[in-house]
C-alpha cells in the first residue's frame, strides 16, 4: 500500500521550503493555484465543445453520401516504400 500520509507530506514540505525558501512559497502557491484553475477551466470548455461536436457531425453525415471506392487520398503510381535517396534499378 503506497499512500502519502502526514509524515511523508511534512518531509516533502520541509524539503520544498529548504530548496525555495520561505519568501518564494506564496508565489509558488499562487502559481500552482492559477495553473489548477486554468486546467479546470480548459477541461470544462473542452467538455462543452465535445457536447456540441456530435450534433454538427450528425448533420454533416446526413447530408453527405459516401460511395464505395471514393477516397480523399490522391491516386499515385509511386511506390510509397521506395527510398528517394537510392536510384531505382530498371
Amino acid at each position: 500500500m503506497m499512500g502519502i500520509g502526514f509524515p511523508e507530506l511534512m518531509i516533502i514540505l520541509v524539503i520544498i521550503m529548504i530548496i525555495f525558501g520561505a519568501g518564494k512559497l506564496p508565489e509558488i502557491g499562487s502559481a500552482f493555484g492559477n495553473s489548477i484553475r486554468n486546467f479546470k477551466k480548459s477541461m470544462k470548455e473542452a467538455e462543452e465543445n465535445a457536447e456540441e461536436l456530435p450534433e454538427a457531425t450528425d448533420e454533416a453525415t446526413d447530408t453527405a453520401e459516401v460511395t464505395e471506392g471514393d477516397s480523399d487520398e490522391p491516386k499515385t503510381d509511386e511506390n510509397p516504400v521506395a527510398s528517394t535517396t537510392e536510384p531505382e534499378a530498371k
